[in-house]
């Protein structure tokens, strides 16, 4: 068994774990955060896809062990302390960017990941930003276009910094931490 320590969605947590165990099964397994979807266990469709310390991952190719001293978000972990939906969250509703909902939070994060690079990505930007997250159903035109509106609510409720947002978003998941 492993020691690791780590912040999830702004809780710390000290687990013992075994070696192999995967990051994705950590969230789900140890801590119910089971948003983060177990899909193909290959690390080819993105639906457990997290923010590990604010860049995308897929979860299901990374240790618990890697995660060790890193802050982790979940798709629990988007929304406000008060339940106020994410900028993301919101358009995802807003534009229909969903149908089975199944890829749909490895599309959030993969999503804040891009926004926090490029606030205002084009329609060919977004495409290529969420190229490692595969859905079967939307045809990505509805999730393209809640990006964008992502993009362009966060720029305008920060004065034109959408990274400014996304890491405001975040770092309001390390205030819930600190006042827990």
């Amino acid at each position: 068994m492993t020691r690791v320590n780590v912040k999830v969605d702004g809780t710390a947590y000290s687990d013992d774990v075994e070696p192999r165990l995967l990051l994705v099964q950590y969230l789900r397994d140890r801590l119910g955060k089971v948003g983060t979807v177990i899909g193909c266990d290959t690390s080819n469709c993105g639906a457990c896809t997290v923010l590990l310390d604010g860049l995308s991952v897929k979860s299901c190719s990374v240790l618990a062990v890697q995660a060790d001293g890193a802050s982790v978000t979940t798709v629990e972990g988007l929304s406000g302390p008060d339940g106020a939906l994410h900028p993301v969250q919101q358009a995802f509703h807003d534009h229909h960017a969903l149908q089975c909902g199944f890829c749909t939070p490895g599309m959030m994060l993969a999503a804040c990941d891009l926004l926090r690079e490029n606030p205002n990505p084009s329609e060919d930007e977004v495409r290529e930003g969420i190229e490692g997250n595969l859905c079967r159903c939307t045809g990505y035109q509805n999730i393209v276009a809640a990006v964008q509106a992502a993009g362009a609510a966060m720029s305008a409720s920060s004065g034109g910094a959408a990274e400014s947002a996304v890491a405001d978003s975040l770092a309001s998941v390390s205030a819930v931490e600190a006042s827990a």
